[in-house]
């Protein structure tokens, strides 16, 4: 049966040129949709990445009690000596390892365009480096604090006008001097702008911390951290895992990339299978001679059937790996920025087409192949033997 099937599929494969043109517009179709499919995938999984990133294990986040963000979040300042003394927090030369810090956004012009985004600056101390050891400055130097000074991420550098270093930002009503850059390892804070967080409140004249994050003494330290702050009357508190607050972050948009994958990938798919339903019915069709004397031969109508369903899937095939190849040489790490900071603020993340990605999309377009050949090798299958060998 086997041999069988394989020369009736090779003989199909040789008779491709015959009707070249449909079968291409096959392969482009399905490689359009594989293309889609993979970069719409890669922006979610990257963006999650990125969000994820940021988060440590070791290290737990508090906020005001039913705030979702830190920008919503307003946390009296007398509460961080109750936050940071409590057990598990790591010490280092005497002191827990913990920063209060403030958050506010900021409206800079786009690279390359005339509109406006906005970006989330953060109000922080020398111990917020301390608590973040991933941060480190990669260009000038650090702010000082009690001065009007700002230190920009990476990210918000390259994506917004205005950041190099000396440039100047307004906040406040009053000019900020950037002096430095630094890198995270590639999370959601490159796209932040940091600042002496007791002269910002300062000068905004807002009293109150947006959060409080410290380290802990390991990730197992986070249950009798948490323990500790929710047995305190005295504190109207939130307390997650850091990982845990930046996975929800990027919830909502990683969802909405996954949605309009499957509603993109769901259209496009219906007109690839449309496509390959007309071309191997027209295959069928021209071949009603040949296909009548195969089955004369002794040919199974179930072998006949199952070698247009394999041409299908083959064309399918090709398709999807020129689709997947495209799109990972041309996007496979490209930097792209969207809404899914606090405030609405730009967050700068690369695309990543993880190998799960590519398996996905490329099972999904054979799947198509599989449906657009279904209902011609249904119809090969059918064909009455004496009416197709009848003279005319």
């Amino acid at each position: 049966m086997w041999t069988r099937l394989f020369a009736v599929a090779l003989m199909n494969v040789r008779s491709i040129p015959q009707r070249l043109a449909a079968s291409i517009v096959v392969v482009i179709g399905v490689a359009g949709f594989t293309g889609v499919f993979v970069t719409v995938l890669a922006m979610a999984t990257g963006l999650t990445k990125t969000f994820v990133a940021t988060g440590d294990p070791a290290r737990a986040i508090v906020l005001a009690k039913s705030a979702q963000t830190e920008g919503l979040s307003n946390l009296p300042r007398p509460s961080l000596p109750d936050i940071s003394d409590a057990p598990g927090v790591l010490q280092m030369d005497g002191k827990p390892v913990a920063v209060g810090e403030h958050i506010i956004g900021v409206s800079l012009l786009r690279r390359g365009t005339a509109t406006q985004a906005e970006v989330t600056v953060r109000g922080t101390t020398e111990m917020g480096f301390t608590v973040h050891p991933e941060w480190r400055i990669v260009a000038g130097r650090m702010f000082r604090p009690g001065l009007k000074e700002i230190v920009a991420g990476v990210g918000a550098a390259a994506e917004f006008e205005g950041l190099a270093v000396g440039d100047e930002v307004v906040l406040g009503g009053t000019p900020w001097k950037v002096v430095g850059h630094f890198a995270s390892n590639g999370d959601s804070h490159e796209s932040e702008l940091l600042a002496d967080e007791p002269t910002l409140t300062s000068e905004l004249s807002w009293p109150a911390y947006s959060s409080i994050t410290v380290r802990l003494d390991s990730p197992d330290s986070f249950e009798p951290f948490s323990t500790a702050l929710r047995a305190n009357p005295s504190l109207e508190i939130d307390i997650l895992r850091e990982q845990d607050y930046y996975r929800e972050q990027s919830r909502g948009i990683a969802g909405l990339l996954h949605l309009v994958s499957t509603i993109v990938g769901a259209i496009m798919a219906a007109g690839v299978v449309f496509t390959a339903i007309n071309t191997m019915s027209a295959a069928v069709a021209s071949r009603t001679t040949e296909i009548a004397v195969l089955r004369a031969l002794g040919f199974g109508s179930g072998t006949v059937a199952l070698s247009v369903l394999m041409e299908a899937v083959l064309l399918s095939l090709v398709g999807a790996l020129l689709g997947a190849a495209v799109a990972w040489l041309l996007f496979n790490g490209n930097s792209l920025s969207t809404v899914g900071g606090q405030f609405g603020s730009q967050v700068r993340f690369n695309l990543l087409i993880e190998p799960r990605i590519l398996l996905i999309s490329i099972a999904c377009a054979c799947l198509i192949g599989l449906l657009g050949g279904l209902i011609p090798a249904i119809r090969a299958a059918k064909l009455p033997v004496a009416t197709a060998l009848r003279p005319t």
